[in-house]
């Protein structure tokens, strides 16, 4: 089987397998890169592995007159700069001890044994700068085939290596897993038994990880393995799956936006279990707000913009089990497209001061009440 792609025949990506292919080395690309081309979805990362040391990868890149940097020399990585672009380079490793997040890694010489110590079967893909697809387990293009996510070796041992394994179990079940098989039974047991686990991790690792599933074309079924692993409670106290379905209904065609369903979840938003980045937050604490409140969608549009707007009418609709109001896209549009025609210097001098900013916003009041018609001078009036 091979892969084929603009990410394969790169010069660059080319330029750093040829440098270590001639000094007798092996050259694979390896991961999401293969996995995503076969699956015909767009690539983003292109990593590459090999079983030369990382101090030889360094010498052999400069000696060719491409730039080398020693980005984690610890785990084996050098960035090799070639045609402009930086190639991650990672000598073959195996585990020898692991702390949770942190592990003591040996550099090998077999790809196997890197191949075992990755999380999921379908990331244990390799090929060939030909395209030549390896799969070293044996059960990567099989797992690949059937849309299913499954730990390489024994799913309570992966995890315990690395908590953050159950959340990116749940993020890749919902981008590449087959929603209507579900998760594979045994690793959604191991993330069951260990989701204590998820506690320790930092909250902005959690955020990421969140915003990364969320941002799943449908990620109802995995959120929901998420609530009945009860993962998701300790992430988000109070938060429930049920509603996402009818969200992702009532999306259709509508970009993807992972606020919307993180809104939809409820508890507590994220604000406790997640940290945001301050501009992420700032969106979340005013959708949440939004969802108790009684805003039309005009105005909504007017004073949050057309995506928080779109966010906040989908998901009151989602968690009411309603369809939203009739005409609620335009009436957005109006509202982002309105400019409030008075100003504070229109009720100058009579006005000033608290009471020039109580006429101003009495005003608006009736000019958004008014579906934003009246014009500058029918307010004054």
């Amino acid at each position: 089987m091979r892969v084929t792609g603009d990410w394969l025949t790169d010069p660059g990506a080319q330029a750093v397998c040829a440098i270590l292919l001639r000094a007798g080395h092996r050259a694979l690309f390896v991961g999401g890169c293969v996995r995503n081309a076969l699956l015909g979805l767009p690539v983003a990362d292109v990593d590459l592995a090999t079983d030369a040391l990382p101090d030889r990868v360094m010498a052999l890149a400069e000696a060719a007159g491409l730039r080398a940097v020693a980005t984690g020399l610890e785990h084996g990585t050098v960035t090799v700069v070639a045609a402009g672009e930086p190639h991650e380079v990672t000598t073959f490793r195996r585990d020898v001890e692991t702390f949770g997040r942190r592990a003591v890694v040996a550099f090998s010489t077999d790809m196997a044994e890197d191949a075992a110590r990755r999380d999921f079967t379908i990331n244990a893909l390799y090929a060939t700068p030909a395209g030549e697809v390896l799969d070293p387990l044996g059960s990567g293009l099989m797992d690949l085939a059937v849309r299913r996510v499954r730990f390489v070796g024994e799913p309570d041992q992966r995890i315990a290596e690395d908590y953050l394994r159950i959340l990116r179990f749940f993020r890749f079940f919902a981008w590449y897993g087959d929603a209507a098989a579900g998760p594979d039974a045994a690793g959604l047991a191991a993330c069951a038994a260990h989701a204590d686990g998820v506690t320790g991790l930092s909250r902005e690792r959690l955020g990421a990880e969140m915003k990364k599933l969320l941002s799943a074309p449908d990620p109802s079924a995995a959120v929901a393995a998420m609530e009945a692993a009860g993962v998701l409670a300790r992430l988000i106290p109070g938060a429930s799956a049920a509603a996402l379905p009818r969200l992702a209904r009532l999306e259709g065609d509508a970009p993807p936006r992972w606020q919307r369903r993180l809104a939809t979840l409820g508890g507590d938003g994220g604000a406790a279990g997640l940290r945001l980045s301050r501009t992420d937050a700032r969106s979340m604490a005013i959708i949440a707000a939004e969802l108790e409140g009684s805003r039309p969608p005009a105005e909504l549009g007017y004073r949050f913009g057309p995506w928080v707007a779109s966010d906040v009418v989908l998901a009151r609709a989602a968690r009411a089990g309603e369809l939203p109001p009739p005409g609620w896209r335009e009436a957005i549009g109006r509202g982002v497209a309105a400019e409030f025609p008075v100003r504070a210097a229109d009720l100058m001098p009579g006005l000033k001061g608290p009471a020039l900013g109580r006429a101003l916003k009495a005003l608006e009041a009736r000019w958004i009440a008014a579906d934003f018609a009246p014009t500058r001078d029918e307010l004054l009036r």
